[in-house]
């Protein structure tokens, strides 16, 4: 039995089994690390969600001084509850 002989079994049960399977696990795993937020992003989301709580903070402290100085104004634009 030659070398070329003796390796053609064991290379056609790679590129049955083993190659497939690599090529599979491998663009998935892929996939799944382009899918991840970077630390850029991540740093962008907190400083976006920082500056949500300051503009929540600003409308609820806005719409206090509405209903003190004129408690109409929610009906005049249409905005109900919100306490």
């Amino acid at each position: 039995m030659t070398i070329p002989e003796f390796l053609f079994v064991p290379s056609i049960l790679f590129m049955i089994f083993v190659a497939p399977a690599w090529v599979v696990l491998h663009y998935r795993s892929r996939r799944r690390a382009e899918s991840s937020i970077s630390e850029h992003e991540l740093m962008q989301l907190e400083e976006l969600l920082a500056k949500l709580d300051k503009m929540s903070d600003r409308v609820a402290t806005l719409e206090k001084i509405l209903d003190e100085r004129s408690p109409s104004w929610r009906a005049q634009t249409g905005t109900e509850g919100g306490k």
